[in-house]
């Protein structure tokens, strides 16, 4: 009896082994939204919305979270025949989580409406935190080209750097990650519609507070 035992305690181990080895070690990544982490080159020329969600495709893929249908928070005016594109109608309908895996918004109306999108949670794909206002290099001027509701904006003037195919002259409506500006109105708190860029290279996107980041959402 008592060596039957001692064999099935030498045993053991060696079956919680075989469990170890059969269990998955890393899990898929869920990540399903983004600040981009770094601007493609040409500042708000972004090879247009088709070039804007080939990046956010590109980034998510280099952290293993690419194949999702990506899509760049970016509206865009009528333009040569082509109706306008609304932002909020191109990134599906949510959930969306960031590369932590905390919530970001439930559906597109708490996106645009109560959600949880600041500083904090709008990671880039990295899972690394953007600089804002108050650090030693402000970054929070968001690309968007969009109203609060995430519709094209429809100022006068340029709203989108011309469809996002500009990097000299024109502007493009930003919004503030941090949800922080000069002041404690709803634009300077907004992190679609805060306002617009003084223009669409990259020394101006900078000048104005700016790095040419834009957001990223998983359509499926």
């Amino acid at each position: 009896m008592q060596l039957r035992i001692q064999r099935a305690v030498l045993l053991l181990p060696m079956a919680v082994l075989g469990v170890s080895l059969s269990t998955p070690a890393v899990s898929q990544n869920a990540m399903s939204f983004f600040l981009t982490s770094a601007n493609p080159g040409q500042g708000a020329d972004l090879g247009g919305l088709a070039g804007a969600d080939a990046y956010c495709e590109k980034l998510a893929a280099a952290v293993n979270a690419g194949g999702k249908n990506w899509r760049a928070y970016l509206s865009a005016t009528a333009s040569g025949g082509s109706p306008a594109v609304n932002a909020r109608d191109r990134i599906g309908r949510g959930p969306w989580h960031n590369a932590k895996g905390a919530l970001v918004a439930a559906s597109v109306d708490e996106l645009h409406g109560t959600n949880m999108l600041n500083k904090q949670t709008a990671l880039t794909e990295k899972g690394e935190v953007i600089s804002g206002r108050g650090d030693a290099v402000n970054m929070h001027d968001i690309l968007t080209g969009s109203a609060p509701d995430g519709r094209v904006a429809m100022a006068s003037g340029d709203t989108t750097c011309g469809n996002w195919s500009q990097s000299g002259a024109g502007s493009a409506v930003v919004g503030h990650h941090d949800r922080m500006g000069l002041d404690d109105s709803a634009p300077a708190k907004s992190w679609n519609a805060s306002h617009g860029t003084r223009g669409c290279g990259m020394d101006a996107l900078k000048a104005t507070g700016g790095a040419g980041l834009f957001y990223c959402f998983a359509a499926n």
